[in-house]
Formats: C-alpha cells, structure tokens, sequence
C-alpha cells in the first residue's frame, strides 16, 4: 500500500486500547467503553490545516512567479500528542491491518502534549519570569 495523506484539517488517531478502569477498580471493556461520548487516542498525523485564500495569488499577472491559490492555517494538534475527542465525529478506518480513527480538528475538545510547546505554555512561562524579575 501507499502512503496515507491526510487532508484538510483531519486529524488521524491510534486509538486508546478500549479497556479502562473505574475509580472502584472495574475494568469496562472496550465495547462498553467505546459507547460514550468521548474518546481517545494518540494523534499518528495530521493535514495541512485549515484552507483560506492566498492574498497574494492573481491569475492575471502572468509575469509573476506562480503562486498557489490556497494557504493553509496549521492545525494546533501535532503528531505524538493524545487527543479526547468527540465520538460522534470521528470515523474509524483500517489501513494497511491497523485500526485508526479520522477526526475533523473542531471535534478535538483537549490535547496532552508530553513537551508542552504550545503557545499558550510559552505565554505562561514567560508571565513568570516577568513576576520573578
């Protein structure tokens, strides 16, 4: 098989193993647990993002370089980060044996990144340093 491409601003998933404990100590199935409303997983690879018109694109000026008529916004989940999702949106699919799930971007309510690089992270730090000084 080929490779997969995800496109526009879907998100492929691994999904979490199914079994999960309750705070008492019972161990639900997977059938059981994939009946609720949220579910989880481990993002394998996301799209370009979200598609908007290049301002800088004319086909009018034939002179100019070639320029491409759609830009796109990057998604803000990254390859490695577990994602909680809404189960209503996502589709399950198998590829080459394995068990994936392809999620739009507006369906992923969380993200746990193990190296918190986010922007909003970087925001924080920088907010403490400045209390520190």
């Amino acid at each position: 098989m080929g490779k997969l491409i995800v496109v526009g601003d879907r998100v492929l998933i691994s999904p979490d193993s199914g079994e999960r404990e309750t705070r008492s100590g019972l161990v639900l199935p997977a059938s059981i647990a994939e009946k609720e409303n949220v579910r989880s997983g481990r993002v394998i690879t996301v799209g370009p993002g979200y598609a908007t018109a290049n301002p800088e694109f004319s086909e009018g000026d034939i002179w100019k370089e070639t320029e491409k008529a759609v830009r796109y916004l990057p998604l803000q989940a990254q390859p490695g980060d577990f994602a909680f999702f809404l189960a209503r949106d996502s589709v399950d699919i198998t590829y080459d044996e394995e068990q994936y799930i392809i999620v739009p971007h507006n369906a992923i309510l969380a993200l746990v990144r193990d190296d918190a690089d986010d922007i909003l992270n970087q925001i924080d730090k920088s907010n403490d340093l400045e209390q520190i000084d």
